[in-house]
């Protein structure tokens, strides 16, 4: 009887000075980069670590990240008054994997981008905080669900491991 260890490897997409792969390069755009777009890029580095690079941008940038939304990421440990609201003149001038509207419509112009997708998530600038929350909390699963769905398609895999023969011969 031949005895197989199978082993599954999450093996997510890893910084290119340890694997040889590029990090995955993730944008985020809302309209004032001062929110929604904030959040999501905070969120991608809470959970993505290494092997994914997260960038925010606004069409038109208020110039300063909302209080609300460095109040309600700190309440989970993320100090986002290091953010700054940036425009998208002010990002990489890259391809990304993917770009992520926060539902900003036509306000959002061209980037290139591998992948595109638009969240629909409602502004919650003039939200009470319960409300600011949900939206919060909306923004990290869709951010999770997103980096989970690119370590599945990018990067698990499955190895078959035959041990060596012992000394009759059997595995």
């Amino acid at each position: 009887m031949i005895a197989l260890q199978i082993e599954l490897r999450e093996n997510a997409v890893t910084n290119s000075n340890q694997s040889g792969h590029a990090p995955k390069r993730f944008l985020f755009v809302c309209v004032e980069n001062s929110n929604r777009s904030q959040m999501a890029e905070a969120f991608a580095k809470i959970h993505g670590k290494e092997g994914f690079e997260a960038y925010s941008a606004g069409s038109r940038p208020s110039g300063r990240v909302n209080p609300k939304a460095i109040e309600s990421m700190s309440e989970l440990g993320y100090d986002l008054s290091q953010h700054q609201s940036k425009s998208l003149s002010g990002i990489p001038n890259v391809e990304y994997d993917f770009a992520i509207t926060m539902g900003c419509g036509d306000e959002c112009p061209f980037v290139r981008a591998k992948t595109r997708e638009d969240w629909n998530i409602p502004d919650p600038k003039e939200m009470p905080p319960d409300e600011f929350r949900n939206v919060r909390n909306l923004i990290e699963s869709r951010v999770k669900e997103i980096l989970s769905r690119d370590r599945v398609s990018d990067g698990s895999s499955i190895r078959i491991v035959v041990p060596p023969p012992d000394q009759d011969g059997m595995p």
